[in-house]
């Protein structure tokens, strides 16, 4: 016999308050009431409600939420989505099939933006970037290739790879998850149909995470999975983008440097970019070159689909293939 169809409520009381800073007295908004006066009909059709929160006197965060909710739920499968998106019909169907061709895997799907137009380079590379690009591009500033509100995924995988991160408020738990199970050897698929609205709003949780943050994840993931199995490349802008990477790389790493390339030719033409800041004596100065006259492997710096299409034909020119002769990293 099947068991009832469970709801999970994993209400973070804390991510519900008004806006007050750490330690101000700031009311909690009615969630649980809301949740609570639906619970009599959904029971009635069979479903069963779990409503859960906590009374700690700091925002337990969006991890503590999720994992809260997988703790209380009993099925093999999982699907998650955020409380103001909205499910489309055969979501769970179709990325559960997925699920069974690709076990151990992320799985995602398309979505609609609402408010249309909002974010509109982010929504065009969620739903066209290619099903390898979903492994390549996991270094973009972007975040996770598969965003976390069409997340789908069997629970001993989860269990393999989770829980989610409970830090808090600026901690990006869907990231940090994103790219431990990359570690683990987990896949990523899309299942290549809309089935989810995905809502844009400015008050949403993930912009309580700091570019810093999410720059210093992406950079040592970068070091750990790529540069580490590269004895030399070209940094790909010379600006200030390409010189910000340049920084933050490790010392090994920054040996291994070989030039910059732009197509910007006053930078071209100052021959290098000193790196003032360093305690080598004599400070390192990287050769800066067209990129046709620079070698592969690359790290792209320059921003996706913000060029009217003139990078993409530039790699195209020079026939390398993504993932192997580059990456992209912003």
């Amino acid at each position: 016999m099947n068991p009832p169809k469970r709801l999970r409520i994993a209400d973070n009381e804390a991510d519900a308050r008004t806006g007050g800073k750490e330690g101000d007295a700031v009311d909690v908004d009615d969630s649980r009431d809301v949740v609570e006066s639906w619970r009599e009909r959904l029971e009635a059709r069979g479903i069963s409600v779990v409503i859960s929160g906590h009374h700690s006197a700091k925002p337990r965060g969006v991890g503590y939420a999720k994992n809260m909710a997988i703790s209380q739920s009993c099925g093999k499968y999982m699907c998650f989505q955020d409380a103001d998106d909205v499910m489309l019909p055969q979501r769970v169907r179709q990325q559960y099939e997925a699920s069974l061709l690709h076990p151990d895997s992320v799985i995602g799907c398309r979505v609609q933006r609402l408010p249309e137009g909002s974010t509109e380079r982010y929504t065009r590379w969620i739903n066209t970037i290619s099903q390898d690009q979903l492994i390549t591009q996991v270094y973009t500033s972007h975040g996770p290739t598969i965003v976390m509100p069409t997340w789908f995924c069997s629970r001993s995988w989860f269990s393999e790879v989770g829980p989610f991160d409970e830090g808090g408020k600026g901690v990006p738990e869907d990231l940090l998850f994103f790219y431990q199970s990359l570690r683990q050897g987990g896949g990523l698929f899309r299942v290549d149909q809309c089935l989810l609205v995905y809502r844009y709003h400015e008050k949403a949780a993930t912009h309580s995470v700091t570019e810093d943050t999410i720059w210093k994840l992406r950079v040592d993931f970068l070091q750990e999975r790529v540069l580490s199995q590269w004895e030399s490349f070209t940094i790909w802008n010379a600006g200030k983008q390409g010189r910000k990477l340049y920084r933050c790389l490790s010392p090994t790493n920054q040996k291994k440097v070989k030039a910059f390339c732009d197509v910007d030719e006053n930078k071209i033409q100052k021959g290098f970019y000193t790196y003032e800041d360093s305690e080598e004596r004599p400070k390192p100065k990287i050769p800066v070159v067209h990129y046709k006259d620079a070698a592969a492997p690359f790290i792209i710096c320059v921003k996706l689909d913000m060029t009217g299409g003139v990078l993409e034909q530039n790699l195209n020119s020079l026939q390398l293939k993504e993932g192997i002769d580059y990456f992209h990293f912003n």
